[in-house]
């Protein structure tokens, strides 16, 4: 009987509970309808409301420029990197222009807009810019030009504290375009190599390379756009990123500043001296290809002289003389000559086939009878020419193919847009016409075209044992500090002729500086060994208006070559146009002081005069580098004061030893860098957020933000050097 009333507990139970399950049930199946209802009036009745209240809290995608990357020396200073500049204007005829405001208000109105602006530009006065301001309000002018030059970022949010600016840009109408400037902390320095960018922003969101290195590697350098959004969040516009830029990588090329600079100025003073068109110096590494200086200058204006063309790589060219050490390697390579073979140059004057040939010292009586090695020496167009003519007359296709062979016709690949190729005519060529004067006059470097860059690369091979490297310009390529491409040496030819030839080939370049025409080339400094040029420039079918082109290439020290060199001037008015005292001057002038600057003095042998204090400047920076220059030199330091990983270095003559003390860096606060090298300076400055321009060289004298002010970030600051 007990049993029996547990089983009907136990059943009222489960009956009870199952109930409860039911009810649950149902309250979460009318929910769950309730949801479904209500989401479907959202959806479909109340969309319109719903989109126009996301409209109002979140404003429409803008783009996040990249910074474009930065190009560097070889040895990491900074040639090219970008800043914002802002074309400013008005829109008069927004329909939320305050006009009113604009024209009666005391604190925001024209009055005391064209005060601001006049102190501010000082291209006009007050009255001046309140009546160029209501001109532009009465031309209705959707874009009327605030000023007529670009403004610096820092200038841009200047302006937007003014009085009717600070109204906002609907209700002022003020706006901007904005452009991106490279600036060249060095200026004109291999200007047309480093390259330039469209100012422009175009409509992805980048800037794009011009010419030169800026063009050629612009997919690195332009780097990739992001994206942002503005949202109300509590009450306020925030920006959210919704896609981060990806940042412009770096290029370390192969220029070394001190050789760029001392080869540019060794070119234009020659320019100037002799009041040449125009000019071309490269110099490169032997050993490597790396081309470690090269300018192009050319006359903008009597006296003055820039960066227009890249002569170097771009011009194809007639050679002219410095061509002859090719011929003559040809021919010793087959057999046809030796360096003391006799060849009778005769008065200075001989006819072939109808066609006068002269050498330049025909009006004293020729050179008459000389050896082969005299003919390069003396730069003798009848003693090369004959040379080639007894071997090659009856088969000039030999020939064409032995300088195809020595690489004077090699595609060099170069890293630069624009560059020109050699083109050396063959005997069955159906495009460039072959004369019955085009073997010899080709021997002395006319009707052949060859850029300036595929001369010296010959000339390079010379001095390289016979190994042709290409020239390259780009060393190493960087992604956030981190290298990520290197480039390295690449051998286009492993021997250009036999080592017989390239001996007997080396010993006439010496002569040539020792004994012949580059004796205006020779240096008690450093032995220079290289060829002399001068060619007539051909123009309208003819050479005898379009003036002269000299030329000087080879190599120094001529025992041990470390670098190649050629010099290229066009068109010189003052002056008998000579390969060896025009260009060969130049080459010298170059060689002597990359030897006098690349010479080491070891410092710890010197005699020290014991009564003399010698401390030496220090630049403010990095304190291990600093610590380990100084102790290289045997500098007393005191370092104890000193814990950060920057400081700055004061002389204390009285202990004859330096004082390192600390650098304070703060986040979010503009550091200190006054004493500090440029590459020190900006990295520190571009890591606290800033973009940096510079302006001169040497250290660090005054920063257009102070020290300790509060980080902008994006905001443009100018460090000076001197």
């Amino acid at each position: 009987m007990a049993e029996d009333i547990n089983k009907e507990g136990n059943e009222e139970q489960d009956k009870s509970i199952f109930n409860r399950y039911l009810l649950l049930t149902a309250v979460l199946l009318l929910a769950a309808c309730w949801i479904v209802v209500k989401m479907c009036i959202t959806m479909f009745v109340e969309k319109d409301q719903w989109t126009t209240m996301a409209k109002e809290l979140v404003r429409p995608t803008t783009t996040i420029l990249p910074s474009r990357g930065n190009i560097y020396s070889n040895n990491m200073k900074l040639m090219a990197t970008s800043v914002p500049r802002y074309y400013t204007y008005i829109d008069f005829k927004s329909d939320a222009l305050q006009v009113d405001s604009f024209l009666y208000s005391k604190r925001n109105g024209v009055d005391s807009l064209s005060i601001c602006l006049s102190r501010k530009f000082k291209d006009r006065t007050p009255a001046g810019y309140k009546a160029y301001l209501l001109r532009g309000l009465k031309s209705q002018s959707r874009q009327y030009p605030l000023v007529r030059h670009k403004i610096s970022y820092s200038d841009f949010k200047e302006l937007g504290q003014y009085p009717h600016f600070r109204l906002g840009r609907n209700p002022s109408g003020f706006y901007t375009k904005e452009q991106v400037q490279r600036e060249r902390p060095f200026n004109t320095l291999a200007a047309r190599t480093i390259g330039d960018i469209f100012g422009e922003i175009d409509s992805t969101g980048v800037t794009r390379g011009r010419n030169g290195l800026e063009l050629q590697y612009d997919s690195l350098l332009r780097g990739k756009p992001g994206l942002k959004v503005k949202r109300r969040i509590g009450g306020r516009w925030t920006n959210v990123t919704l896609l981060e830029p990806e940042e412009g990588m770096d290029i370390r090329s192969t220029i070394d500043i001190d050789i760029q600079d001392i080869t540019e100025k060794a070119l234009r003073d020659m320019l100037k001296k002799i009041d040449a068109a125009s000019g071309t110096a490269v110099v490169m590494e032997v050993a490597t290809g790396e081309v470690k200086a090269i300018t192009n200058l050319g006359r903008i204006s009597e006296g003055k002289y820039n960066e227009t063309m890249n002569h170097a790589v771009a011009d194809e060219t007639e050679p002219g003389s410095t061509f002859k050490v090719a011929s003559i390697m040809v021919a010793l390579e087959d057999g046809v000559c030796q360096p003391q073979d006799s060849v009778d140059t005769g008065n200075g004057i001989y006819m072939y086939k109808g066609q006068r040939m002269t050498d330049h010292n025909k009006n004293k009586g020729g050179y008459q009878v000389i050896s082969v090695e005299k003919a390069i020496w003396n730069s003798s167009n009848i003693g090369v020419a004959k040379t080639i003519l007894k071997g090659y007359e009856h088969n000039p296709t030999k020939f064409v193919e032995g300088l195809y062979r020595i690489g004077m016709a090699a595609d060099l690949h170069l890293d630069i847009p624009g560059a020109g190729r050699p083109k050396i005519r063959r005997p069955d060529d159906s495009v460039r016409y072959w004369s019955k004067t085009t073997l010899p006059w080709m021997s002395f470097g006319y009707e052949t075209q060859i850029p300036p860059i595929s001369t010296l690369a010959f000339y390079n091979a010379i001095a390289n044992g016979g190994t042709m490297v290409r020239p390259f310009f780009v060393k190493e390529i960087y992604r956030r500090g981190k290298v990520v491409r290197r480039n390295s040496p690449e051998v286009l030819i492993s021997s250009i002729c036999s080592q017989n030839t390239l001996h007997i080939i080396q010993g006439m370049l010496e002569g040539v500086v020792e004994k012949g025409t580059g004796k205006a080339a020779h240096s008690d400094i450093v032995r220079i060994a290289g060829k002399t040029g001068t060619a007539q420039i051909a123009s309208g079918g003819g050479y005898r208006r379009a003036g002269h082109q000299v030329s000087f290439a080879g190599y120094f020290p001529a025992d041990k070559p470390k670098y190649s060199c050629i010099v290229v001037i066009r068109q010189p008015r003052i002056g008998y146009p000579s390969g060896g005292t025009m260009a060969g001057g130049v080459f010298k002038e170059i060689a002597e002081k990359i030897y006098a600057n690349r010479t080491p003095i070891r410092v710890k042998t010197m005699e020290v005069d014991s009564t003399a204090i010698l401390l030496p400047f220090v630049k403010a920076g990095e304190k291990r580098a600093i610590e380990n220059v100084l102790d290289e030199l045997d500098v007393p330091v005191n370092a104890d004061s000193a814990r950060g990983e920057w400081v700055r270095a004061q002389m204390i003559k009285d202990k004859n030893d330096i004082q390192i003390e600390d650098i304070t860096i703060r986040s979010g606060l503009v550091p200190s860098v006054y004493g500090m090298g440029a590459k020190d300076a900006v990295f520190l400055l571009e890591s606290a957020g800033l973009r940096v321009s510079i302006s001169g060289a040497g250290k660090v004298k005054s920063q257009s933000i102070p020290a300790g002010s509060r980080v902008q970030k994006g905001k443009s600051i100018l460090i000076t050097l001197k």
